[in-house]
């Protein structure tokens, strides 16, 4: 009788044990896809760059070759139109890799000088003037180009990032996904998550970056770079900052000295309180080049972050009028835009004379840009102004598709609270939590989100 019963158990211990394994085997890929997906400390194995990394300068010695050598055929038959397509080409690659801005212009010369002898089939030189469009912020433009190169996929990856700039997710979406269904390659799945974190979805979103660093390729050093620096920059606005800075730092593995990376890396370390290490990456990217560079302005309001943060105003101001005096200079040249970042400067270095020049530059810009981040620093002058509902209506603008943001919650409840409506105010300050946990007062000041 005994021995039936402990037969009987044994059985019915292994059919348990059995039916353990298979939901267990069912439920494998699901708890390993999201471990992967927050790698944090435990497992960065997929986010490890595969190919042999860039030593510094072998980028910028490779397009100097590169540039060299389009010059020289140029010279010998200075009517031929692709050779100088071929060149724009290599001047924008030069201008992404070092922030340069001389670059930008002397791409735009090549360009249409190009189109000027060969204006017919010569989508490249096009390619080139939409690219440039697109960094002067003279979105209409670009995508009045691109439109004719959807052929192209450069053309399509610029419909998505000009109608995310004006705010048409929708149609950022598409293109996204006519670019992904055409090929899923590292940048149209990296483009796809910019979509995706437009519309607030942020699982669809770290899913299509772990796809695009799955589908990279040697030779894409500095696409690999950038999917990896805007994981990272996702992550740091979730509060996950141990895996952030590891992203970032894959990022300069890549490639040294990589401007974008190190303004982020920065501003997280600054997050941290680690003010002297943040103060070293903001020191890398100005010595990268003694011309005008598209990340000045950020590495000067960077380091008067981190002085302010120090209770050391005097240097603070130095800095904030270093970056004014870039600023201003690139917004009455009407260059590379830029009047949103004056905007953001004047609001977070906080003199009340200022209020009214921001939200003049916020009123003219969003004739022009009109993505959530836009609108959310617009909602912040409208604040400041006292212009409380009307600050209500941008913000609403702001939060319409569904992005998650800290930032744009916590002044969202900013203006609920104003205007007498503590439920909703609490609402936004618990929204804000939930989705950056670090976003205390000091966080704030680090992202300058508040003086």
């Amino acid at each position: 009788m005994n021995t039936s019963c402990d037969t009987s158990s044994r059985r019915a211990r292994r059919w348990t044990t059995l039916a353990i394994a298979v939901i267990l085997a069912g439920l494998a890929p699901w708890v390993i896809g999201r471990l992967r997906g927050h790698a944090g400390e435990t497992g960065l194995e997929d986010l490890r760059y595969r190919f042999e990394r860039t030593a510094r300068g072998t980028i910028t010695a490779a397009l100097e070759r590169e540039i060299a050598f389009y010059q020289t055929r140029i010279t010998r038959d200075p009517q031929g139109g692709l050779d100088l397509a071929s060149l724009a080409g290599s001047y924008l690659r030069m201008a992404r890799a070092t922030g340069d801005l001389s670059w930008y212009v002397l791409a735009d010369q090549a360009a249409r000088r190009s189109l000027a002898n060969l204006p017919f089939q010569n989508d490249s030189a096009i390619l080139a003037l939409a690219k440039i469009a697109e960094v002067r912020h003279d979105f209409k433009e670009a995508i009045r180009l691109a439109e004719g190169l959807r052929a192209h996929q450069d053309g399509l990856g610029i419909l998505v990032t000009a109608h995310l700039a004006i705010g048409d997710v929708e149609t950022a979406g598409r293109a996204a996904e006519e670019l992904v269904r055409r090929l899923p390659t590292l940048g149209s799945l990296t483009l796809r998550a910019l979509v995706s974190i437009a519309r607030g979805a942020d699982a669809a979103a770290e899913s299509d970056f772990l796809r695009a660093i799955a589908a990279e390729e040697a030779g894409e050093a500095g696409g690999s770079a950038y999917a990896r620096t805007l994981l990272g920059r996702f992550h740091a606005r979730r509060g996950r900052l141990d895996l952030a800075r590891a992203l970032y730092q894959e990022a300069l593995r890549i490639l040294p000295q990589y401007p974008l990376a190190l303004v982020h890396l920065a501003e997280l370390e600054a997050r941290t309180g680690a003010y002297r290490l943040a103060e070293r990456h903001l020191a890398e990217v100005v010595t990268i080049s003694a011309d005008p560079n598209v990340f000045d302005h950020a590495v000067f309001r960077g380091m008067a972050r981190l002085k302010a943060l120090q209770n050391d105003r005097a240097a603070a101001e130095a800095s904030w009028d270093q970056a004014e005096t870039r600023l201003r200079r690139d917004v009455a040249q009407g260059a590379f835009g830029h009047r949103r970042e004056l905007a953001h400067l004047l609001l977070e270095r906080g003199r009340p004379s200022d209020v009214v020049e921001a939200l003049t530059l916020m009123r003219k810009e969003v004739l022009n840009r009109r993505d959530s981040e836009t609108l959310g620093i617009l909602a912040w002058a409208l604040i400041r102004a006292g212009r409380t509902d009307e600050a209500r209506g941008a913000m609403r603008k702001a939060l319409r598709w569904g992005l998650r943001d800290a930032t744009l919650y916590y002044r969202a409840g900013m203006i609920e609270q104003v205007l007498g409506d503590r439920a909703q105010a609490e609402v936004f300050f618990e929204k804000a939590q939930s989705t950056d946990p670090g976003f205390d007062q000091r966080t704030r000041r680090a992202l300058g989100v508040e003086p």
